[in-house]
């Protein structure tokens, strides 16, 4: 049988929120700690989903947005891509550095822009691998991040492009991380290849 939200019993889905939240937490507390802010969180929410049907997510194939990708190795092969609209992208790097022009939306971004983004990506990601990691007892790490800004649909092929053929099923947990009066949507997606969904559901005990 496939494996889909459809088909895994209630024990796996409380895992798979349960990933999500302390996931979303330990970003939240790094993201906090890197901008020397309070940074809360609403309840994330996390689903299984094919791959095809991300763009749909984020407003759409059309929709602009950052993509922020790394390879996953080690006992779980696969990517993690973070999709971020762009505004909310603004209020990071302004968070982080300040200066930034708001302007156009789709301007491009100068070179300590894009290297603040990344960083944020990066502790971002190692933050929700971290829980994985712990809860699991797998060994996973992360590669150098790639960023890319475009539509959504374009972005979408990257991970093909940049790391081979992906998996078909994607694990999504998409949280609001607020701070003051700034909302920042993050869609943090792991995209494992092919058996390493079993093989994480397996390490928790629920497969």
């Amino acid at each position: 049988m496939s494996l889909t939200i459809d088909n895994l019993n209630s024990t796996q889905i409380d895992v798979l929120k349960e990933i999500g939240n302390i996931g979303a937490g330990n970003a939240a507390t790094a993201l906090s700690k890197m901008i020397s802010k309070r940074v809360d969180m609403d309840v994330p929410k996390v689903n299984i989903l094919e791959f095809r049907d991300v763009a749909d997510l984020v407003g759409g194939p059309e929709a602009f947005v950052a993509g922020i990708y790394f390879k996953v190795s080690g006992d779980i092969t696969g990517s993690i891509m973070f999709l971020i609209d762009i505004n909310s992208c603004k209020f990071l790097i302004d968070m982080l550095i300040g200066g930034l022009d708001f302007g156009v939306i789709g301007e491009q971004l100068n070179a300590m822009q894009i290297s603040a983004l990344q960083e944020i990506g990066n502790i971002l990601a190692s933050s929700y691998l971290g829980s994985l990691s712990s809860l699991t007892g797998l060994n996973m790490v992360i590669s150098v991040p790639s960023l890319t800004l475009d539509m959504a649909g374009a972005i979408l092929s990257v991970p093909v492009i940049l790391f081979g053929q992906v998996g078909d099923k994607v694990l999504l947990i998409e949280t609001d991380f607020i701070e003051g009066s700034n909302h920042v949507k993050g869609n943090f997606f792991l995209i494992p290849d092919e058996e390493s969904f079993e093989i994480l559901l397996k390490s928790l005990g629920v497969l």
